[in-house]
């Protein structure tokens, strides 16, 4: 590949499965590759969304915005992003979250994604920088009865605390397909992601399941990233080329994404072990993401 010129060289690393990395490697640095897997060993069971099929019914299940929040885990006496790492909130914050096991979304306000990361994981906590965050609870960990009746519950714990960081995740039941296209379109309009589908008969679970499944124009997924790979020659010498990420459903398939990096990212790529979201156009026979671009690091890393 020595011979190609740089962007013939970055769409072929795109399209090729990782199993076929080792013939690339005389046109890459050597990648970084610790064990990815290590690192996350302490993050916590949460239930994941997946996809919600074409033309779903939202008949049988509770439906709410997806905000576009991190997702953080309070089991009484610690708060932690989705990786397991603590999430440094101020103490006086932590102080007055309940006993009870809460399950949520750290979140700013709409389109605010960046801002919200850049503040929630700055190691020195200060109050101001926590100013306007709330923390949007839709589920309580461990809780007995169906997912409707645990929504009442925390519904009612959030208004005995009358604190406004704490908010219940508003649930509603809609009748049909046409009311869920319309909430769609309202969510949509005011800037939000989309819309989450939780089966109101559920008993609390963990894991990706089709319990829970998530509604958005267009589709995501995540993967860990467990290869780096960087530019040997040229302007991409030393910068990142491609990720290469561990998919975190179905049998956990390995590829590389090599779409959608800023220059900033390329120059201070995400570390191993790091959750990364991106964007695709629906999946290959093989089970790969198609056309994948790079979308975000998960802040919890």
């Amino acid at each position: 590949m020595q011979h190609l010129d740089p962007i013939t060289r970055r769409r072929l690393l795109y399209w090729l499965p990782a199993c076929a990395l080792p013939a690339t490697a005389q046109a890459l640095r050597p990648a970084d590759d610790a064990p990815a897997d290590a690192q996350r060993r302490d993050a916590p069971a949460l239930l994941l969304a997946r996809e919600a099929p074409a033309g779903v019914d939202p008949a049988g299940y509770l439906v709410s915005e997806k905000f576009d929040g991190v997702r953080a885990l309070w089991d009484g006496e610690r708060l932690r992003f989705r990786s397991g790492a603590l999430v440094p909130a101020p103490a006086a914050l932590l102080r007055r979250l309940p006993a009870q096991p809460l399950d949520g979304e750290l979140w700013l306000a709409r389109g605010r994604f960046s801002e919200l990361a850049g503040r929630v994981k700055r190691q020195e906590a200060r109050e101001a920088d926590w100013e306007g965050i709330r923390y949007q609870l839709f589920e309580l960990p461990g809780a007995p009865g169906s997912f409707e009746e645990r929504a009442q519950a925390l519904a009612a714990l959030v208004a005995r605390t009358g604190w406004d960081t704490l908010q219940a995740v508003p649930q509603e039941r809609l009748v049909d397909r046409a009311a869920l296209q319309r909430r769609l379109r309202q969510v949509l309009a005011a800037d939000g992601e989309g819309l989450v589908l939780h089966r109101a008969d559920a008993p609390y679970a963990t894991g990706r399941s089709d319990v829970l499944l998530k509604l958005k124009p267009r589709q995501d997924a995540e993967g860990v990233v467990v290869g780096r790979h960087f530019g040997a020659e040229g302007r991409m010498h030393g910068l990142l080329v491609a990720l290469r990420l561990r998919m975190l459903e179905g049998d956990r398939r390995e590829f590389l994404l090599g779409s959608g990096f800023s220059d900033a990212l390329r120059r201070d790529p995400p570390p191993l072990g790091s959750v990364v979201s991106y964007r695709h156009r629906g999946w290959s026979s093989g089970g790969l993401p198609r056309f994948a671009s790079f979308l975000r690091v998960d802040p919890g890393f």
